[in-house]
């Protein structure tokens, strides 16, 4: 005899997935316009509005990506390879000090999560290379801010405050 056994989901469970399968898609495809600034406004972005609605764990996740995609369309050059462990470190400090800080303050915790990825990957590109370093200064502190207002802009606009 057969049994049919039934899988439920809850609609909670299909939303949260919907809202990982299009952020993961953003970040993804951002990379492919081939600006830094854009992109990395966009990737950023998407980790802070990630955190807000899926949490710590899907952001991290969502994180991983963008970097490695960014350098097999030649976004990021070859030379900058070393640094993907960094870069996807960064964003993990990023994700997490703005989980930490966002129900105190958005604004604080956008801007404290920016300045330690800012300060972690100047850090450790300083001990590669002054153009590595100059890459990974003031560009990054900027596409991370950017990326908050944006997403400051986006959850204001879905309520998700």
């Amino acid at each position: 005899m057969n049994q049919v056994k039934t899988l439920v989901i809850k609609k909670e469970k299909i939303f949260a997935l919907s809202q990982f399968i299009v952020l993961i898609g953003i970040a993804t495809t951002a990379p492919l316009l081939h600006s830094q600034p854009i992109t990395g406004s966009i990737v950023n972005a998407t980790l802070f509005i990630a955190v807000v609605l899926l949490g710590v764990r899907s952001a991290i996740l969502i994180g991983l990506i963008p970097s490695l995609i960014a350098l097999s369309t030649g976004l990021l050059p070859t030379v900058l390879a070393p640094m993907i462990p960094f870069i996807i470190t960064g964003n993990a400090v990023l994700i997490l000090v703005f989980s930490y800080l966002r129900n105190k303050n958005y604004w604080l915790a956008m801007i404290s999560a920016s300045l330690l990825k800012f300060l972690l990957l100047f850090s450790f590109s300083r001990g590669i290379s002054s153009v590595i370093a100059l890459m990974m200064s003031w560009p990054q502190l900027l596409t991370a801010l950017s990326g908050g207002l944006i997403a400051y802009l986006f959850l204001k606009a879905v309520k998700k405050f």
